[in-house]
């Protein structure tokens, strides 16, 4: 059934699949489309703008992703975790008067937030949301990391600088989508390649540069195959048209590997995902985005581990959640927010280990099943059941979260929605104090000590003693953007998460791909994609 969207008035489809996946959560139909539903999920995650402001518990100055002019309770992560306060002080008794969203708005306000959401972390203070990380700087959403900085989606990653979503890999620089991979940069969609640079689709491949679509190949420049002293030679004066070698090469309309009855890109070991994105090890899914080991979901982004999950993100080991953000370790919980290792919660903020809970206020089990209908019931009145949470009282400004940066906005069209905008710092646009050479060889130690100002925006930034040790080790220039702009720059390179029909260059099928009809690139269908390969 065709509906209209309440946001963009952009007409999008509910099948009757969708319909019997509703009916599990006794929700109807959405009134947003996929896109406008995201977008509101992403307004309450964010990854990388982080602050200092003091535990309002034990004093001590801590990194935070509140900044420290937010009105709400933030607690370093060791007070947070710790038996030193009670959870149920910021209880609320449910108003069936007030819709639901203020009332979780004023919850906000009372209850008690963790800083940074992470654990085991040695000496990497500035990550959120990774886990074991070691000596790190910068990272967010990834794990197992070490010596490694402005990472994202980063597992097992060391000495890797500036990379989007790479697995297993050392000394990495600028990479997007790539594992196994040694002493690369600039790579794109690589596995299990050494020495590699600027190039993309590459697969067992080492000492390539320039190239694409190759498979167990060395001594590559630009697709040339090449003796070693050829090669050598060609890398004293390399040639930089990349892209416009690229473009003379087709690229797959998608990536799906090892998947059954999939749509999407970038899925793998998947089973009939429907509009599916950089997700691994998932079944019966339609829109989602970030997900590993995922059963049965709907409407998320970066969810792990989890089943039968409803409209939520930024969560993980969840069974049977609906609408829920930053929380873990949950079962049977709707509308909850930075919550851990809870059951049968319900519009809850900041608790762990807790049961049976409605506004932060304990119930007993027969209470709380006996309550919970009737506010079901009033949610259903006021439009808000199986919405997500209302942008409008996000704990982080548009502009500070991940959806400015899939779904950026000027301040005039936030604050026209209703929306939070946080406006630029005066002292985080100084002029730049360094005026060297950008040359690694000529760069002084002393510039980790200087105040660099970002080619793009202008936004100042730093060079810490590791991150020049890293550049030293791989003979990298200094970055001349601030790692917010060299991240979307990252972003802007991946194909839109959106499908277009279009046809193979090749042979003329029909093919649903995420490249849209008017970008330049040969887009083929899989079979004559393989039928390229070198």
């Amino acid at each position: 059934m065709k509906k209209n969207c309440l946001t963009c008035e952009e007409s999008f489809e509910v099948s009757e699949k969708d319909r019997s996946f509703l009916s599990r959560f006794d929700v109807l139909d959405p009134v947003e489309c996929p896109t406008c539903r995201e977008q509101r999920r992403l307004s309450y995650r964010n990854e990388k703008t982080l602050y200092l402001r003091d535990c309002e518990l034990c004093g001590k100055q801590t990194v935070s992703i509140y900044s420290k002019d937010k009105p709400y309770h933030v607690y370093c992560q060791s007070c947070w975790w710790s038996d030193n306060w009670e959870q149920t002080d910021s209880s609320h008794d449910f108003d069936f008067s007030l819709p639901f969203f203020e009332q979780f708005n004023e919850l906000l306000h009372d209850a008690k937030l963790v800083a940074l959401f992470g654990g085991k972390n040695h000496n990497s203070e500035y990550v959120n949301q990774e886990t074991d990380d070691k000596n790190c700087y910068m990272n967010a959403g990834g794990h197992y990391n070490e010596d490694s900085f402005y990472n994202m989606y980063s597992i097992w990653g060391k000495n890797t600088v500036d990379n989007y979503w790479v697995i297993r890999s050392e000394l990495l620089y600028e990479c997007i989508k790539c594992e196994n991979c040694f002493n690369c940069t600039h790579l794109e969609n690589c596995k299990n390649c050494t020495d590699c640079h600027h190039c993309q689709d590459l697969k067992s491949c080492q000492d390539c540069f320039g190239s694409k679509n190759l498979r167990h190949k060395q001594y590559c420049y630009f697709n040339e195959q090449l003796t070693q002293e050829q090669y050598e030679e060609k890398l004293k004066k390399p040639d930089q048209n990349f892209r416009e070698h690229f473009l003379k090469h087709p690229y797959q309309h998608a990536i799906i590997e090892n998947c059954e009855d999939c749509t999407g890109n970038d899925l793998s070991e998947c089973k009939d995902c429907e509009d599916s994105y950089l997700s691994e090890k998932c079944r019966d899914c339609k829109n989602i985005f970030v997900a590993l080991g995922v059963k049965d979901a709907q409407d998320i982004c970066s969810i792990g581990w989890s089943e039968l999950i409803y409209n939520s993100a930024s969560s993980g080991e969840l069974n049977t959640c609906m609408s829920v953000s930053s929380i873990w370790q949950c079962n049977f919980c709707s509308y909850c927010f930075v919550c851990f290792s809870s059951n049968n919660c319900f519009g809850c903020i900041g608790l762990h280990r807790k049961e049976y809970c409605i506004l932060n206020k304990q119930y007993t089990k027969q209470e709380y099943e006996e309550l919970l209908p009737k506010i079901i019931a009033h949610l259903k009145q006021t439009g808000e059941y199986g919405q997500f949470f209302d942008p409008a009282y996000s704990p982080f400004c548009y502009n500070e979260t991940v959806a400015q940066q899939y779904y950026p906005l000027t301040k005039e069209q936030t604050l026209a929605s209703g929306w939070k905008w946080k406006d630029k710092a005066s002292h985080e646009y100084l002029p730049q104090t360094y005026q060297g050479s950008y040359q690694i060889e000529k760069v002084p130690p002393s510039i980790t000590q200087e105040t660099l100002a970002c080619n793009s925006c202008g936004k100042n930034y730093r060079i810490i003693e590791p991150e020049l040790k890293f550049y030293r080790r791989q003979k990298l220039p200094i970055p001349k953007n601030c790692p917010d702009c060299r991240h979307q720059a990252r972003l802007e390179k991946r194909p839109s998460r959106k499908l277009f029909t279009r046809n193979c260059h090749s042979c003329k099928t029909e093919i649903r791909t995420s490249y849209a009809p008017e970008r330049p690139e040969m887009v083929y269908c899989e079979r004559c994609y393989l039928s390229e390969l070198t």
